[in-house]
């Protein structure tokens, strides 16, 4: 009663990956591979075949075949469960499922493979599980470099400041050895100058100007013009403005070896994910945007669902396309096509086509990352049922603690990834106490946010909870919980079912993304 082999082949009998988990011959299991497109036929609608010797069990996955074989003793129901598992495994590994895809990943699916069936008998594992197993993660190395960052982010700030004392301090002696600012020099209509580095005073009038800079090491040197005598600013005032100059006990620090973190403000462009790149003469990008609101008492307060379609294409022969989709049974959602698009043409046939045939898309480079905009959607409801993950949160004083229960329910609608939990918390000295947790937290002191991370939510683990103890403070204070998951179910069910080509021959190869993503999702 065990699996021979677990493998993805073509329809075409071409195999692409094979893992054996008993002894065979390599000539024997190329044989029962090879004999197997030979066995399938058209209008069954079992998906295993029986032969003298094995039992092959199988599931296409678009052109492909994802493949058990299995002894004929072997139980069919355990084989199914492993063959559904490892269908939900194969997406996670390789983003296309086609054959350039399936090569690419094929160690990786191995792997995967190998933690999911031992010695031809099924492991209770879950999707999540082999993924945390393939990636090798360790909770406490994780724990060690959280722990190492907050002394870091601690030895940062002390730093910061004894370097402000250290500057006050010069500030102050130079004032009180050069008393005041320095000797000034009275000009008719012109302007004082005297330059220093940390402190910088400026005031222009109509009869006479001041600008005077505090420093105690370096003055300017004579004949380069300054900023401000060659562009005097316009107005009365005065103004204050801190110098570029690095400071000096920084440096020392570094020379010494230090690591000295830099405060550097997150470009927009890095906050974003990085799509991967486009291998596919066509893709077509389905992504919907979540936009939550949840009240803490329970409730909607606002649910919006904001989607779009996109077109990339990279070479210019294979504009000249339309493109048929296939909606969901979603009576909520209203569709409307770009001003560009045949309405006519959608409304009646789901298809997507320019008004102008002749016309074709425009074209794009693999690195574009919008695309051309054929189709959007909009879905609104106050339907509590709707939301696909509620976050319940119970503060509870108890002398000088407060104990915190946080638990998450997901619906069935979808399989979350990457799910964060981000919980505000009162200003403290040290990390929460973190009793149980279903998942992995970080502590970010710097914010006071503690991270509730869980990989994946799918049907064994819809629910889950989160025990923690901080000082005593106010239940306002664990608000608003800002929740970030994605998806790769939409509520649309927006799917495109095929590339017509304008011109003739054979329709371009295509691919398409799909994900749902939350914009602003949180309890308040």
């Amino acid at each position: 009663m065990v699996v021979l082999a677990a493998s993805i082949v073509g329809k075409s009998g071409k195999v692409l990956v094979s893992r054996q988990f008993v002894e065979m011959s390599r000539i024997r299991i190329e044989g029962l591979l090879a004999a197997f497109p030979k066995l399938i036929g058209t209008g069954k609608q079992h998906t295993y075949i029986e032969t003298e010797n094995v039992r092959y069990v199988y599931q296409p996955i678009e052109a492909l075949y994802l493949l058990l074989v299995t002894n004929k003793q072997s139980n069919i129901l355990e084989d199914l469960d492993t063959l559904r598992l490892l269908s939900k495994l194969v997406p996670e590994y390789s983003y296309s499922l086609d054959e350039e895809g399936i090569c690419r990943h094929a160690f990786e699916l191995i792997f995967a493979f190998d933690e999911v069936i031992s010695l031809g008998h099924k492991e209770n594992v879950t999707v999540a599980q082999v993924k945390q197993y393939c990636e090798m993660e360790s909770h406490e190395e994780k724990l060690h470099k959280l722990v190492m960052q907050s002394k870091i982010n601690e030895t940062k700030d002390v730093m910061k400041r004894k370097a402000n004392e250290i500057d006050k301090s010069k500030i102050e002696k130079n004032r009180g050895d050069k008393g005041g600012f320095g000797p000034i020099t009275i000009m008719g209509s012109g302007r004082i100058e005297n330059s220093f580095s940390d402190l910088s005073i400026s005031s222009t009038g109509t009869g006479f100007g001041l600008s005077a800079d505090v420093d105690s090491f370096s003055t300017k040197p004579k004949g380069r013009p300054t900023a401000s005598a060659t562009a005097p600013p316009k107005g009365l005032g005065m103004k204050l403005g801190k110098s570029q100059k690095t400071n000096q006990f920084l440096e020392s620090l570094k020379a010494e070896g230090e690591v000295i973190l830099e405060d550097v403000q997150p470009r927009l462009s890095q906050s974003r994910t990085t799509a991967p790149p486009l291998t596919d003469p066509v893709t077509l990008t389905v992504e919907e945007k979540l936009n939550v609101t949840l009240k803490r008492d329970g409730g909607v307060g606002s649910f919006d669902v904001q989607g779009t379609l996109s077109l990339q294409i990279l070479n210019q022969e294979d504009g000249h396309i339309q493109v048929q989709v296939q909606t969901g049974d979603n009576q909520a959602i209203s569709f409307k096509t770009h001003p560009n698009m045949n309405k006519e043409l959608f409304a009646h046939d789901y298809i997507l086509g320019l008004k102008d045939p002749n016309r074709p898309f425009p074209t794009g480079q693999a690195s574009d990352a919008a695309g051309v905009g054929l189709l959007k959607w909009r879905m609104q409801s106050t339907d509590e049922s709707m939301v696909p993950l509620t976050i319940n949160c119970w503060p509870s004083s108890s002398g000088n603690e407060t104990y915190v229960s946080i638990e998450y329910e997901a619906s069935s609608m979808f399989d979350l990834r990457n799910v964060v939990v981000s919980v505000p918390l009162p200003a403290l000295r040290e990390a929460p106490s973190v009793s149980q947790i279903d998942g992995e937290w970080r502590y970010d002191s710097r914010n006071s946010i503690l991270e509730w991370s869980v990989l994946l939510i799918d049907n064994s683990n819809r629910s889950g909870s989160m025990e923690f103890v901080v000082p005593q403070a106010d239940s306002s204070a664990f608000f608003p919980i800002s929740v970030r998951f994605a998806a790769i179910e939409t509520f649309s069910d927006l799917k495109v079912t095929n590339i017509i080509p304008l011109k003739g021959g054979n329709p371009p190869k295509f691919a398409q993304r799909t994900q749902l993503i939350t914009e602003n999702y949180q309890v308040v």
